[in-house]
């Protein structure tokens, strides 16, 4: 599929499974085995890069996103769209040139006088409009009254917990560590609903921190799969078998994670208690934390029950900090540990916004079970275990 066609099938399709504008192995050959290889950069995937230099091949398309979003607008704002045919490496539209002198302002802007923090971005001007706000509205909005100060509390204090006691409550509420050691494998089946409230069939499977089937019915395309190996990603849809690139990858495995949800300690160089404040009118403990890619994280944690009820993630990028966020729901007990049934997950790009909804979860499958999920790959011989 050339740079063109797949560029239009990224707007097209709403069925969670974006596809790239680019056919990369999620692999490089030349790699030692069972070694990552070093993360392409933008100006070495993508053409005409002039301000982007350097940056991460997989936080390009979220950085795309994020100006759509802070602007209300779509690809077309800022690129050429010919009859269908796109054009991203075209200079032809205003759009993209504005966009330009505005991304090296915010960064200005950011350099010095935030000391290179990411204060600034186009959603501080815009907020999802492609005009700003240039004077106050009249008539002024009538200030709202200072709170009233709480009179002092003479009784005891309670003690707030620590991140490590939140995380141990969480522990125990799933299970215990011995119902989480014990789990190898699940397969989820269920629906998945897009922001356009299309209900689409999906199934995944999963064996270990690695092996990943992913089958999502669609009116559309009919049945897509996707799998990852362990080293290699692969997608069979009707019309094609071909391999996954670095970013599908990356979301193939994160929704949901057989462990990375569960599994919390370990995953942060720093985790601190954040405070105890509300979600749906329930009490939550939130802690903060900085995981090991570098990222900030937020994680809510029902105070009643002990389990996590939300996780938010953010990514700081050129033009700002991009947020993600996970909701879990409808706990349930499966063999002993307890699941969550329904993950919403809200993020910058409407295709990854879905909310998943499981009717049925099983796990520790039998392991002929596992190796049928290699047997669909482009390269089934050779995956085989």
């Amino acid at each position: 599929m050339n740079f063109i066609r797949a560029a239009l099938i990224i707007l097209c399709l709403a069925v969670g499974f974006i596809l790239v504008i680019k056919q990369t192995s999620a692999q490089n050959p030349s790699a030692p085995q069972g070694v990552a290889p070093a993360e392409k950069t933008a100006e070495q995937v993508y053409k005409n890069i002039q301000l982007f230099k350097g940056l991460p091949e997989s936080q390009f398309l979220p950085v795309m996103n994020f100006m759509n979003a802070s602007l209300g607008v779509r690809c077309d704002f800022c690129h050429v769209n010919k009859d269908g045919n796109w054009d991203y490496v075209s200079d032809e539209k205003a759009g993209k040139k504005t966009a330009r002198k505005m991304i090296e302002m915010t960064g200005g802007i950011n350099k010095n006088v935030f000391e290179g923090n990411p204060e600034v971005s186009c959603y501080t001007c815009h907020r999802g409009r492609t005009s700003v706000s240039h004077t106050l509205a009249m008539p002024l909005p009538t200030p709202e009254p200072r709170p009233s100060q709480p009179a002092p509390s003479r009784g005891p204090q309670t003690g707030n917990p620590t991140a490590d006691q939140v995380l141990e409550k969480y522990y125990q509420a799933l299970g215990g560590a011995a119902a989480i050691d014990n789990l190898k494998s699940r397969v989820m089946k269920g629906t998945m609903t897009t922001l356009a409230g299309l209900d689409l069939g999906y199934e995944i499977t999963q064996s270990g921190s690695e092996l990943v089937l992913a089958t999502i019915t669609t009116p559309q395309a009919g049945v897509v799969q996707r799998g990852f190996d362990g080293n290699r990603g692969w997608e069979k849809n009707a019309r094609e078998i071909r391999d996954l690139g670095t970013d599908e990858i990356f979301y193939l495995r994160r929704y949901p994670d057989i462990y990375r949800d569960i599994r919390l300690k370990g995953q942060f160089s720093r985790i601190t208690f954040g405070g105890k404040p509300k979600i749906d009118g329930r009490d939550v403990y939130l802690l903060r934390g900085t995981n090991s890619s570098g990222k900030r994280e937020s994680l809510f944690f029902d105070v009643e029950t002990g389990l996590l009820v939300r996780r938010t993630t953010s990514t700081i990028t050129p033009v700002g900090t991009i947020p993600e966020q996970i909701d879990f729901s409808d706990y349930r007990s499966v063999d002993g540990i307890m699941m969550p049934f329904t993950i919403r997950v809200s993020a910058i790009d409407s295709n990854y916004s879905v909310v998943r909804k499981f009717t049925e979860i099983k796990t520790n499958l039998p392991r002929a079970s596992r190796r049928q999920m290699l047997v669909l790959g482009p390269h089934a011989s050779s995956r085989a275990r």
